[in-house]
């Protein structure tokens, strides 16, 4: 979907995920403790694969989650020699390090090696991320999950920011979008824009430009939807 229909769609972050009435989004402290805790100890891998194949693995606990063309395979921890090695029976991936190889109907491949920056992606939308951003100069990076959370991680890492995520200002004419939340100490403004984006250092196009304001502190960036 277009990043212009992405931007002026009535229930903000939504491209192709739809809005959810406000009653349905609302969750106990609990529930998101719990499903954070769950998120947290998640590891997301991408794995390109020799003759353009790819496929994504998620390790919960003792669970591989295997995200193949047209099937999601979970696979069991089991003992072996040398790396992780996870089977149902019938699919059985083995991974060491960045490197790995499945074996699965239909699809089997060796010498498979993980995109680190593609696994970043991957995994915040796995987790319910339905938008994320970067920016450089300093380096930094943005979550809004529907309904729920902003994320705002900047200075290389070194502060991290979570807030409530509103429903945002939208103007349809303008393609933009803009959401203003804060708490006690912080106010954080962020605009999205459905125009063509560049992040110079990664030589990446986006289909969203972004500006972030914490506290009158403005740092520019690009995005694109997860969902």
């Amino acid at each position: 979907m277009g990043a212009r229909h992405w931007v002026a769609a009535s229930c903000a972050v939504v491209i192709a995920s739809g809005c959810a009435a406000p009653d349905a989004r609302q969750e106990d402290a609990g529930a998101d403790s719990a499903a954070a805790e769950a998120r947290d100890d998640a590891v997301t891998a991408v794995y390109d694969c020799p003759g353009g194949r790819s496929f994504v693995a998620r390790i919960q606990g003792d669970t591989a989650w295997l995200f193949l063309p047209g099937i999601t395979v979970p696979a069991i921890h089991t003992p072996s020699g040398s790396g992780a090695k996870y089977t149902d029976s019938v699919v059985t991936f083995w991974s060491h390090g960045d490197e790995a190889m499945i074996e699965a109907p239909g699809f089997e491949a060796r010498e498979c090696r993980n995109n680190r920056r593609a696994a970043i992606w991957e995994h915040a939308k796995l987790n319910g991320v339905d938008f994320r951003a970067v920016g450089n100069e300093p380096g930094w990076h943005l979550e809004i999950s529907r309904g729920r959370s902003i994320e705002f991680v900047t200075d290389y890492g070194q502060a991290r920011y979570d807030f409530r995520a509103p429903e945002p200002d939208v103007d349809q004419d303008g393609a933009r979008a803009v959401y203003r939340t804060g708490d006690s100490d912080h106010e954080l403004v962020v605009q999205l824009e459905g125009r063509r984006c560049f992040d110079t250092m990664a030589d990446d196009e986006y289909e969203t430009a972004v500006t972030v304001t914490l506290d009158g502190r403005e740092l520019r960036g690009c995005g694109r939807a997860l969902h």
